[in-house]
């Protein structure tokens, strides 16, 4: 065999690209999800790559590739027979062999994100090798090895079904045997937001993404040696750039319309659904069909977050069943439609009737089939064995602690706490508190008049709750003031304000306690009464938010550097 520098340079490139989305997956899944489970999305991430990579080598490689039936290829570890019936043209066998050890792994990490917050780290291990042993293998066989659906004209060009969808039906499948993360469902079975802890991850993920997505669909021609590879590998470029794009306006100006705000998430997992979708027919459709195929996935994403969501009570903490399964199936479909015949036969608007549809939806259906019943029967042996789902404690700490002994994943930084709890999933109402205790088991409070001189001025603590966005403009009338000491900290809160009404993936945000600051003040010298006008004055708008000023009397203070007390302790002089 004659191998050509350029074909196995292009598919190295993008085998490298593709190993990259990893970084990209990483990135989204963990600003999608909380802070407490940060470390354990980075390993899942790593370690789905790093099991699929030699199971792929042993056992997957030959299965989907081999020179067997039309449902299964054959047993071969270690890749040792010939391979030269499926080899593209001027590409050695271990170029190809990476290329597409990149392409299953991706398949398998698509699960991590559906089953974010709440799987053990074992089970998931597991069910990885399981993937990308036997269950990804199998139906890329018939898509990409020779297969039957191959040998219909079935046409998936770099993963619409293959990857995307075998991943998103997993992730379907294991979503909802582990069901939703403590807290996602109040007890009226409406669906709570839980909010992701970085959107700047996740964004950075987003566009890691769409940049390797270009290896993804580009190099999946595995060859740039001929004039018809290189013009084909243009429109492949530009139909997968267009349809994200599209994607993204689609979702943006759908959200804004249903939410009265456009929704950075939705957006963000939008430009996910147009690649994905146009994955299967970007080589095949015209720059138009792309466009419009664009906008279907950006509408589609939207109400497919809120579907699984809302109404199948799924939970999904990243989108990854809609983006990658439910836009990965209807991508396929829709190449049969849009099919202009440039590289496969026409659609059903290019008047090639209703073959190529009916193909496709026959891929469709028989793979989201095959798969479902594999993975269930991986998932309900974990559950009934190991265990799937990651006890209850552990879950409220994090899976950081529980599963890798990590404090955190930001050590140095505070982060804003996860105010959920086991209750908030339908146990016993807290107890009211009424006051009423009876005088017998009611603890009087005492003050040692020792601690309280009679000769030393007042000490009184002045405690004032604003709107950050006031806290330069208080901290400066303050210091001119002649205050010259404040400790401030980040609070949550509610009162009279109660929130506004907002919306995050589709769910109303109960906005009950609201991100407010915390100024704590102890005077003495400087008269309370113009501590309180001044904050007055600053803080004032006339709207409810305002904030409150609450004072209380300080039995005493001690300097611990000087040991003075009182009034001594709060005078800053040298």
């Amino acid at each position: 065999m004659t191998y050509s520098a350029v074909n196995t340079i292009w598919v190295l490139l993008g085998a490298a690209l593709v190993f990259f989305m990893q970084a990209g997956f990483s990135m989204c899944e963990a600003g999608f999800t909380r802070a407490k489970n940060t470390g354990n999305i980075l390993m899942k991430n790593l370690m789905d790559f790093c099991i699929g990579t030699p199971c792929f080598w042993l056992f997957g490689f030959g299965v989907m590739f081999g020179m067997g039936s039309g449902l299964f290829g054959w047993l071969d570890p270690l890749i040792v027979k010939d391979y030269s019936h499926v080899l593209p043209a001027g590409v050695p066998l271990w170029a190809y062999a990476v290329f597409q050890t990149v392409f299953c792994a991706t398949s398998a990490t698509i699960v991590s994100g559906a089953m974010a917050e709440r799987t053990k780290f074992s089970a998931y291990c597991i069910y990885s090798a399981a993937i990308s042993l036997i269950i990804y293998p199998i139906s890329g066989h018939w898509i990409w090895g020779g297969g039957w659906l191959a040998e219909l004209g079935f046409h998936d060009f770099a993963g619409s079904t293959a990857v995307h969808m075998v991943g998103g039906v997993c992730a379907l499948v294991g979503a909802a045997i582990l069901g939703p993360r403590i807290g996602k469902y109040g007890k009226d079975g409406k669906p709570r937001a839980i909010l992701g802890h970085n959107l700047t991850f996740a964004a950075l993920g987003v566009f890691i993404l769409w940049f390797c997505w270009f290896g993804f669909n580009g190099a999946s021609t595995v060859g740039m040696d001929t004039d018809e590879l290189i013009v084909r590998a243009g429109r492949v470029f530009f139909n997968t750039n267009l349809a994200a794009a599209v994607a993204c306006c689609a979702a943006l100006i759908f959200t804004w319309l249903r939410y009265g705000k456009p929704d950075v998430s939705m957006t963000y997992n939008a430009a996910l659904a147009g690649l994905v979708g146009i994955t299967a027919g970007c080589d095949a459709v015209s720059p138009a069909g792309a466009a419009v195929m664009g906008l279907v996935f950006g509408i589609v994403i939207v109400l497919a977050v809120e579907f699984f969501d809302k109404v199948a009570r799924i939970d999904d903490p990243v989108g990854a069943i809609s983006v990658h399964g439910v836009c990965g199936a209807l991508g396929t479909l829709l190449t049969g439609v849009f099919a202009d015949g440039a590289s496969t036969e026409p659609g059903l608007l290019y008047g090639g009737g209703l073959h190529l549809l009916g193909v496709q939806a026959l891929g469709v259906v028989t793979v989201a089939v095959y798969v479902t019943v594999t993975i269930t029967v991986v998932f309900q042996l974990l559950k009934h064995t190991i265990g799937l789902r990651a006890d209850a404690a552990d879950e409220l700490a994090g899976l950081d602690l529980s599963e890798h002994g990590l404090l955190t994943a930001y050590a140095g930084f505070a982060m804003m706490p996860d105010t959920l709890s086991a209750d908030d999933d339908g146990g016993e109402d807290a107890t009211a508190v009424t006051g009423d205790v009876p005088a017998a088991e009611a603890i009087p409070v005492r003050v040692d008049p020792a601690f309280v001189p009679a000769d030393r001025p007042k000490l009184t603590k002045v405690e004032i709750l604003c709107k950050e966005s006031r806290l330069e403009a208080l901290k400066a009338a303050m210091t001119r003031l002649g205050i010259t000491g404040m400790t401030v900290s980040h609070v949550l809160g509610c009162g009279a304000q109660k929130g506004r009404l907002e919306y995050y993936r589709g769910v109303q945000v109960e906005a009950t306690l609201l991100p407010k600051v915390q100024v704590d003040i102890v005077v003495s010298k400087v008269p309370v009464r113009d501590v309180i006008e001044t904050a007055k004055k600053v803080l004032y708008t006339g709207h409810i938010g305002d904030g409150k000023i609450f004072i209380y009397d300080v039995e005493n203070v001690v300097k611990v550097r000087t040991g003075e007390e009182g009034y001594d302790a709060l005078q800053d002089v040298e």
